[in-house]
């Protein structure tokens, strides 16, 4: 069995997305499910299709191709590459716009390829990331509703991704009176107005999600059980159906500072390091070209992880209730982002559990 190893329990994924759509479905709101931190991988897609999930959503276009043969509409989230835009018409069904000169583009290849594109206007509500200003909303519309080969479906806002904004109440009202503004003034009925990401979960619990927010772009929740405002676990969902090992090949005691003159690392920092005298270390076998250092936990708490280069991580084991030894297996809790680098790393072996 090859390490690392990131195994994926299928079952929990399930559980996690029929849950959520559960919740979600009550309030009238429709998941698109972000696939792009298990890189668009068709397994788990198709688990959380068959558990009613009616959009899935990605970033990059390699993984919406690997999604091409489920019948449910694709969403590029991802403000696409003028390069990307003939791949866009040909396997994306709704993309996220902020520029009229791309949507011009876009119109142009569609008519081409004898397509209709649906687009949804980002609107940048204070994050800082994606979107044009609500100032520029209208001008906008007008200009794509003159264009063929493509059809406004809704708007959209992002939160947390860049700026760390948390969404409000008072916030998604404001997108709210942007969609019935374009529909009075233009005489559209626009399908969809997608209020954020995970971290506008905490307004549907608290019942503050307003009336006409109807899609939530929803990964974290899914993969790992837990919300992003303020990073806990969601209860009834499962955090461990993404489950982190690695394989130890060296077990020394050693000094906790380096010994000689010192510079800086690998990675172009310079390290800084706690004198706590002699202590057990275990070397595993992965490192930052495999995990986000910053996103792993030993699962045995009295073990502290000290570093890592690129291909070797260093874990303080003095602590640690059952003795180590070459070859030993260890368990790590990861976050989303070390999720994400675990996934995309073609060095770390992926196993199913159905």
């Amino acid at each position: 069995m090859g390490y690392p190893r990131l195994e994926i329990d299928l079952k929990k994924i399930r559980h996690n997305a029929r849950e959520l759509f559960t919740q979600c479905s009550k309030a009238g709101i429709h998941i698109a499910a972000v696939t792009k931190v298990f890189c668009g991988e068709a397994k788990i897609a198709q688990v959380l299709v068959e558990e009613g999930i009616t959009m899935l959503a990605d970033s990059r276009m390699q993984n919406i191709k690997k999604l091409s043969n489920l019948s449910v509409p694709k969403m590029l989230l991802r403000i696409p590459m003028l390069s990307e835009l003939e791949d866009l018409v040909e396997y994306v069904d709704v993309s996220f716009q902020s520029e009229i000169d791309t949507i011009r583009k876009v119109s142009e290849i569609a008519q081409k390829q004898n397509k209709i594109h649906d687009i949804m206007l980002m609107v940048d509500l204070g994050d800082l990331r994606e979107g044009c200003w609500e100032d520029e909303v209208q001008t906008i519309v007008e200009a794509a509703m003159a264009l063929k080969g493509v059809r406004l479906i809704g708007i959209g806002a992002n939160f947390g991704c860049y700026g760390g904004v948390i969404p409000e109440r008072h916030t998604l009202e404001k997108l709210v009176g942007i969609k019935e503004e374009i529909e009075n003034r233009w005489g559209l009925e626009l399908e969809f107005i997608s209020g954020g990401n995970s971290n506008s979960l905490h307004l549907l619990w608290e019942n503050q999600i307003p009336k006409g927010i109807n899609q939530l772009r929803l990964g974290e929740p899914i993969v790992l059980g837990k919300e992003d405002v303020y990073n806990v676990p969601i209860d009834g969902l499962y955090q461990d159906a993404f489950r982190l090992f690695g394989q130890v090949v060296e077990i020394k005691e050693k000094p906790s500072v380096p010994i000689g003159k010192r510079g800086i690392d690998a990675f172009g920092n310079v390290p800084v390091f706690t004198d706590r005298g002699l202590r057990k270390r275990a070397i595993v076998a992965m490192g930052r070209q495999d995990i986000l250092l910053d996103g792993i936990q030993p699962i045995e708490k009295e073990m502290i992880i000290l570093g890592a280069s690129s291909d070797h991580l260093l874990v303080d084991i003095a602590d640690a209730k059952i003795t180590k030894k070459i070859g030993d297996i260890l368990e790590f809790t990861m976050s989303y982002g070390a999720l994400l680098a675990a996934m995309t790393s073609a060095y770390v072996h992926k196993v199913f559990i159905e």
